[in-house]
């Protein structure tokens, strides 16, 4: 198919879309979801929680948190747990919790059988390791963000983010993956102060959220793992 990058080893195409054509041709499938959703995925399940993707940000996310004995990240619980990274770092182990999501949650539940895992500039090299030794075919997904409309748009962050696990993995890259690997490359140095100033990072710090921005800009800081097997991501160690 022209679509599914499959005459090369590493692919690297765009959210919901991309993980569709990308997941039946590729022996695992990354997805990269920067602010926030990957680095609250691996901030949780380091500290032992269990993270339940979702869909919709709704009434529905809590009779589906009811369903699995979960609570929902929406900063309403009792201690004030959300999508945001900082809120998540004093979890206790096993916690169950119920991350809704348009981007990351919804990428993540349409990758049918392919093992999936969540990726972020956090546990990038961690996340390559792992995934090559699942197979030689790895898929990249970045999420991007919502425009208004809803409609998909392509973000920086999480387009150096693919990149930074991409510069760890062996085999033939498309020139989707390349171009990925070009933009971490050419942000690497000055990592946080690009990311804090493209549109993503105003926006967030904007919304007094700096303080997750910086969280998710720190590099390979950890060896978690997160793998999704039966509706959940918990850490693959």
């Amino acid at each position: 198919m022209i679509f599914d990058q499959s005459e090369y080893n590493i692919r690297c195409e765009w959210g919901e879309r991309g993980a569709s054509l990308l997941a039946p041709v590729s022996d695992v499938i990354i997805i990269v979801d920067v602010l926030s959703f990957s680095t609250s995925v691996e901030i949780a399940t380091r500290q032992g929680a269990l993270v339940f993707p979702y869909r919709w940000k709704d009434q529905t996310a809590y009779r589906f948190a009811e369903s699995v004995t979960a609570e929902v990240a929406d900063g309403k619980n009792e201690n004030r747990y959300s999508l945001s990274p900082s809120t998540l770092l004093s979890l206790p182990p096993d916690t169950r919790i119920v991350l809704p999501s348009p981007n990351g949650s919804e990428i993540s539940l349409s990758t049918g059988s392919a093992p999936t895992i969540a990726g972020c500039l956090r546990n990038c090299r961690a996340v390559a390791e792992s995934a090559m030794r699942r197979g030689a075919d790895i898929a990249i997904i970045p999420a991007g963000e919502r425009w208004e409309d809803t409609s998909l748009r392509p973000c920086f962050e999480d387009w150096v983010g693919a990149g930074a696990i991409i510069g760890y993995l062996r085999g033939t890259l498309s020139p989707e993956a390349e171009a990925a690997l070009a933009a971490f490359d050419r942000a690497s140095s000055t990592l946080l102060s690009r990311i804090e100033s493209c549109s993503s990072g105003k926006e967030k710090i904007s919304r007094g959220e700096g303080a997750d921005v910086k969280l998710a800009c720190e590099l390979n800081v950890s060896q978690c793992v997160p793998i999704l097997e039966n509706g959940s991501f918990r850490n693959e160690s």
